[in-house]
């Protein structure tokens, strides 16, 4: 007798999460594995940390890669997405994570930093949505069933809680957070753009641990956000079909108070 045809592999919904190679962009691209993604890791020069990301993601869904890519070049940004999707086969969502993030006030600010922060954290994302939305139309066959894909931009409680600190940075969030508003317009049906804006929620060299653990505290409800909290609510974006165009602020209540400084300088 003849044998069956081998089953048809199943869609595997895959994610590039751009810098994923460590702390908060890591922990996304392990919470959507463990949750049956195929991440694709971007980082920029943590090689080794990339490496570790992939091996970890891999044992949890069997499909992970890295790519290197320094998001502040714009033809490295457009060359992204099509050798994701030369490696992986297709992407279904991109998780805007990576951020350049380099102290800067009025006085000391300079068209170079602003440049440099609205490249890599504002440019680079607008890029890749694009490149998705592309990607995504040239993939239906379907009419009855349209795919569809999801875009993730990491924000900052910032936006709705001023300082002077960070000025570039700052405003190249700002910027993001307005081309969430213009993408989810622009890009849909087909795709849906949601932001996610954490409050404090990894230690940095900045800030000893005691400091730390006493600044996460400062928030209506006695904690801020945890990287599981952040990680949890990307997942959640990516799932409900019916969010675009707005943000989920994830921080414990941190934008609703008044800080004078940036944390790392408290």
């Amino acid at each position: 007798p003849m044998s069956a045809p081998p089953p048809l592999p199943v869609h595997t919904p895959t994610v590039l999460v751009t810098g994923a190679a460590k702390r908060l962009g890591r922990e996304i691209a392990l919470q959507l594995a463990a949750s049956g993604w195929r991440v694709a890791v971007h980082y920029r020069d943590s090689v080794e940390d990339a490496t570790k990301t992939v091996a970890d993601c891999a044992r949890l869904t069997g499909g992970s890669a890295s790519f290197r890519c320094n998001l502040g070049n714009e033809t490295a940004v457009r060359n992204l997405l099509p050798a994701v999707i030369e490696k992986m086969g297709h992407v279904d969502a991109i998780v805007n994570s990576a951020s350049t993030f380099e102290h800067d006030t009025a006085r000391t600010f300079t068209f170079a930093a602003m440049e440099k922060h609205l490249r890599s954290n504002a440019g680079a994302a607008i890029l890749l949505s694009e490149a998705l939305h592309s990607h995504i139309a040239s993939r239906q066959t379907d009419p009855a069933n349209p795919l569809s894909g999801v875009v993730i931009n990491l924000l900052d409680q910032k936006l709705w809680n001023q300082n002077p600190d960070f000025m570039s940075y700052t405003l190249s969030k700002a910027a993001l957070e307005a081309a969430n508003t213009m993408l989810a317009l622009a890009l849909s049906p087909l795709v849906r753009v949601v932001g996610v804006a954490p409050g404090l929620t990894l230690t940095s060299h900045m800030l000893s641990q005691d400091k730390f653990d006493a600044l996460h505290r400062l928030s209506p409800l006695g904690r801020s956000s945890t990287p599981q909290d952040v990680a949890a609510t990307v997942e959640f974006a990516l799932k409900n079909q019916s969010i675009t165009g707005t943000t989920l602020i994830v921080d414990g209540g941190q934008h609703l108070m008044r800080f004078e400084r940036d944390f790392s300088l408290m």
